[in-house]
């Protein structure tokens, strides 16, 4: 797989902005924990001490984190990958094949994940497994629990939006003078 991540400018945004967060509010309340574990005395049986540093190395590890994706992001305009074929930022509706039930998946990039909403990672295998493929198209895509099967239904990019646009289009011509 490759290094870069993909995501788009809204994902970027929310990444630097929990890096922030992180950095700038989280850090300094567990130095301060430490700071006040430590002023109690002997640290060999300070539980307060021990459990402010797991906290820290906690913490530390997800700050590493969002700066690894942040460092292997690429911007990416999903306006502008308009093509016939699946691919980050649309929305995908699928029939899963073996339930019989129609799900539907936007592809995001890192910081706009949101599985309970079925937005899902483009780098996931689940995307991976639709990226490139047509309305019409089966798969067959291997995820951790198994093999799954979809026929893709329909795609778009401006799904969400055309529901906005057709419920404001309604709201005006109902509020029109006659």
């Amino acid at each position: 797989m490759s290094d870069r991540l993909p995501m788009t400018r809204t994902g970027y945004d929310k990444l630097k902005a929990e890096l922030a967060h992180l950095e700038e509010v989280e850090m300094p309340i567990i130095l301060e924990r430490i700071g006040k574990a430590r002023a109690d005395g002997d640290l060999s049986e300070n539980a307060e001490f021990d459990g402010a540093i797991e906290s820290q190395g906690m913490l530390q590890r997800k700050i590493n984190e969002v700066r690894a994706k942040l460092s292997r992001a690429v911007i990416v305009d999903p306006d502008k990958a308009c093509t016939g074929e699946v691919g980050f930022g649309m929305t995908v509706v699928v029939r899963d094949l073996d339930l019989d039930d129609e799900e539907e998946f936007t592809l995001v990039g890192a910081g706009e994940e949101d599985y309970a909403a079925g937005k899902i990672l483009v780098t996931s295998p689940l995307a991976q497994g639709l990226v490139g493929k047509k309305v019409g198209d089966r798969v067959a895509i291997e995820v951790p629990a198994g093999t799954t099967r979809f026929e893709i239904l329909e795609k778009s990019l401006t799904r969400k939006l055309d529901i906005l646009l057709v419920s404001v289009s309604f709201a005006m011509l109902s509020s029109s003078p006659s």
